[in-house]
């Protein structure tokens, strides 16, 4: 039986590569942690921003508030707080269906 390397998952990720992922600008995550105060991202000695999986789940959970579902900051910061122990299922079932809508997406285009 062949040797299966796992994956390597990253631990910490830019503010760069953070915005990538979501698909907005820099500015606007530096924005959200002032609004957010469980986005608190490491910083190393020269003050850049090292998030976590943990972060970047958070912060895809805003950005689905905020800008798929359509929340204001407050109402999307009241929602969290109230729901603070489902923060992480909520966000992992959104990535699991956007996961999920990009596969049958690509399953559509590859019919004749």
């Amino acid at each position: 039986m062949p040797y299966k390397e796992k994956p390597i998952e990253k631990k910490y990720f830019t503010i760069g590569e953070v915005a990538k992922e979501l698909g907005v600008a820099t500015s606007l995550i530096r924005f959200w942690e002032t609004q957010f105060d469980f986005i608190r991202p490491k910083k190393n000695a020269k003050g850049n921003r090292k998030y976590t999986q943990d972060d970047l789940k958070k912060l895809k959970l805003v950005y689905h508030l905020v800008k798929e579902k359509g929340y204001t900051l407050q109402g999307a910061y009241e929602h969290i707080k109230a729901s603070k122990d489902s923060i992480d299922d909520k966000a992992e079932m959104v990535a699991s269906l956007k996961r999920i809508r990009e596969f049958l997406m690509e399953m559509k285009n590859n019919l004749p």
